[in-house]
């Protein structure tokens, strides 16, 4: 019997990766020009930005970090090494990449060459590396997850992830967060 996976430990994070693919996809969009055509949309890639950090990071990542890795731990599965540890090392890799296009977005919305460089440079390896990582996770370490984290762990679980949902991510709620990927995705201005 196929699990249906409609209640289970990773649907919720399922569900984030398809709303992060979509930011995602816009970032690749608005930086896919040549590096001698127009400038970007600085205002659409610095709420890419501001999205990434407190979505995906704060509150996606977070939730994969403090709350389903330690229970996939706890079932067993090592934490120092294999999917654990690739998807970590992966998590801060994506931390850099984020906190590249960062700092290089002032100076390449100034004009600066050398910053507008690091900012496609640092974009390019996010967004590479993000939906390689999404792939991995929906596709391996998730499945694995649910075949582990069932019945009340499940249950458990899943009513954590909506404590960590029902917080505010530098003053933004997860569904404001939501709200601007859904405007990003859209093509609407919005605030960051």
């Amino acid at each position: 019997m196929v699990n249906d996976r409609s209640d289970t430990a990773t649907r919720m994070l399922r569900d984030e990766h398809q709303l992060i693919l979509g930011v995602v996809d816009v970032l690749d969009e608005t930086l896919s020009k040549p590096d001698s055509a127009s400038d970007p949309d600085f205002d659409v890639v610095d709420r890419c930005i501001s999205f990434f950090r407190l979505f995906a990071d704060a509150c996606h990542h977070g939730k994969e970090e403090d709350l389903l890795f330690p229970e996939l731990i706890e079932h067993g599965m090592p934490g120092d090494e294999g999917p654990i540890a690739v998807m970590l090392s992966e998590h801060q890799q994506g931390r850099l990449s984020v906190r590249g296009m960062a700092e290089a977005i002032d100076g390449a919305r100034s004009g600066d060459e050398n910053a507008m460089s690091a900012l496609r440079a640092h974009s390019d390896d996010y967004i590479h590396l993000i939906r390689a990582h999404i792939g991995k996770e929906d596709n391996i370490l998730f499945n694995m997850a649910d075949d582990m984290v069932l019945g009340e762990a499940c249950r458990v679980l899943c009513d954590r992830y909506d404590v960590v949902c029902s917080r505010r991510f530098e003053g933004q709620t997860k569904d404001d967060l939501e709200i601007m990927a859904a405007s990003l995705m859209a093509g609407q201005p919005g605030s960051s």
